[in-house]
């Protein structure tokens, strides 16, 4: 009898431990990930560990690409002087035309990059499929940053503002070559916010019988 008890309980401690396994995995990795990201626009005066950023950059360019052609460069950029002074180039050539008053009105303005201590820009040539290709990066990195305790923002107006004259100088120092062109940014830092998810509408998802 005992040993019929003893064989019970050791079947139900198996069963509960495959049954947490599995809640756990329900839980963790990528999926968990892609739950918990948010856009940031408030970061932490705190730097980012170059080691963090190169590991994202990494992870970016293990996306998947057509014909695996990999048509895409990156550059990360952390010095607050770049930052600082691309920032001020871009708010002086739109004096004026209200854009930035709208930039300067953000919670906590320190730069036109939502505020983010460090900047990876992202270019590609103009091609079929180089757009689907360099979405796939920015979603990889920023899966990779949500893992790592870091926020990101995308930033796909920063073409709109490199195409000003005065950003010109700061363009040509990120160095990209010839054929390629700008094609958005991913502000990375540290968060100082905790923003609540913005709803989704699941009813856009059918099967098809």
């Amino acid at each position: 009898m005992k040993r019929f008890v003893l064989l019970i309980v050791l079947c139900l401690s198996a069963l509960a431990g495959v049954w947490l396994v599995n809640e756990q995995q329900k839980k963790s990795g990528v999926v968990e990930a892609i739950e918990a990201r948010r856009s940031i626009r408030i970061y932490k005066d705190t730097p980012v560990e170059r080691e963090k950023l190169q590991l994202l950059a990494e992870c970016g360019v293990k996306a998947p690409s057509a014909m695996n052609r990999q048509e895409w460069e990156l550059r990360i950029v952390d010095s607050k002087e770049w930052i600082d002074g691309c920032s001020s180039a871009y708010l002086k050539a739109v004096e004026g035309t209200g854009k930035a008053d709208y930039m300067k009105s953000a919670p906590g303005f320190k730069n036109i990059f939502r505020n983010a201590p460090a900047v990876i820009f992202v270019a590609a040539p103009e091609g079929v499929f180089a757009g689907e290709n360099v979405g796939c990066l920015a979603q990889n990195i920023m899966l990779a940053a949500t893992e790592l305790g870091l926020g990101t923002c995308f930033l796909g107006s920063v073409q709109m503002m490199f195409a000003e004259p005065a950003m010109a100088e700061y363009l040509a120092s990120l160095g990209f070559s010839e054929g390629y062109h700008l094609r958005y940014a991913l502000a990375v830092g540290y968060p100082d916010e905790q923003p609540d998810a913005k709803p989704r509408d699941m009813s856009k998802i059918k099967f098809v019988e």
